[in-house]
């Protein structure tokens, strides 16, 4: 482990979505370790197997109303482990119209504690961190998206992989996917069912590969598809998606949409790690084509 980052703050800063953006980027992450518990586990993490870059701990109020925190940070400095505090916050009125909106209960509240009173009282379980905070975040003014950018620029990781492509060919007369980001319809181009010796073969074959090569429009298609992709697939990225799925559909998904999905997932494995062609139509088929993966 070479980076260990505190992940604490009131309920409702946005905890939760620190540690799925810091989960994201790659980091090991373990909300509410108890925190007695910790300085022995960073004693022992590598120990454990833990060989991730980075290590995060979530530390709520919950965890921390029992120790010393001053004694547990003095603990924590004689590991030698370099470690980072984040600490998220928002305006009183902010977390309790939160609370509100999302009818959660907080985690301090009683029957004799009302929320107000279990936000301020939150407030002075936390303040150790919050001094020793490194890094300080007021989330009152902050979208999901924002405080996510925001948190991978001060954290400063590394992107652990890039988007995952999927292209599926499909046929209409089966039904459209209903998981793809990107739908589009071939079903204009010229079609090899209508060719002699072409019927029963399918987009790999190369009979009708040198078919669909040979005619003007399906180039055409194939390099409008290609401009408007590479347009629009770094936007998904950008908006942390971490998963995106282009369907291509012809008639029965047997030759059209089989070849253009091969050409589109060869041009765009140059750009991504992982990427994935898969045929729907083609499963049942004797032919080995359930999931091709270009890496």
């Amino acid at each position: 482990m070479t980076k260990l980052i505190i992940v604490s703050g009131l309920s409702g800063a946005g905890k939760t979505v620190a540690l799925h953006s810091l989960e994201d980027l790659g980091a090991y992450c373990i909300d509410n370790l108890p925190v007695g518990s910790l300085p022995a586990f960073v004693e022992q993490a590598d120990k454990l197997g833990i060989a991730h870059e980075c290590v995060v701990l979530g530390i709520d109020a919950r965890t921390t109303a029992l120790h010393d925190m001053p004694a547990f940070l003095q603990k924590l400095q004689a590991t030698k482990v370099s470690y980072q505090v984040l600490f998220l916050e928002a305006d009183e009125a902010v977390l309790i119209e939160r609370f509100n909106e999302t009818r959660r209960k907080h985690p301090l509240t009683t029957q004799n504690l009302p929320l107000a009173e279990a936000i301020q009282r939150e407030r002075q379980l936390l303040e150790p961190l919050a001094r020793s905070a490194d890094i300080h975040l007021n989330t009152s003014f902050l979208h999901v998206h924002q405080l996510r950018d925001i948190i991978r620029i001060r954290v400063n990781l590394c992107q652990r992989q890039s988007l995952s492509l999927l292209f599926q060919s499909f046929g209409f007369k089966h039904g459209v996917p209903n998981d793809a980001n990107f739908v589009f319809d071939v079903r204009c181009l010229p079609n090899p069912y209508w060719e002699k010796g072409l019927r029963n073969l399918t987009g790999r074959s190369l009979a009708v590969i040198n078919f669909l090569q040979s005619a003007p429009k399906v180039q055409q298609m194939c390099e409008h598809l290609i401009n408007f992709l590479e347009t629009w697939i770094p936007q998904f990225a950008a908006d942390n998606y971490q998963y995106l799925t282009v369907a291509i559909g012809c008639t029965g998904g047997q030759h059209r949409s089989v070849y253009l999905a091969e050409q589109l997932a060869k041009h765009f494995s140059q750009q991504s790690d992982g990427l994935c062609v898969r045929h729907r139509e083609l499963l049942n088929q004797s032919e080995p084509l359930s999931v091709n993966c270009y890496q």
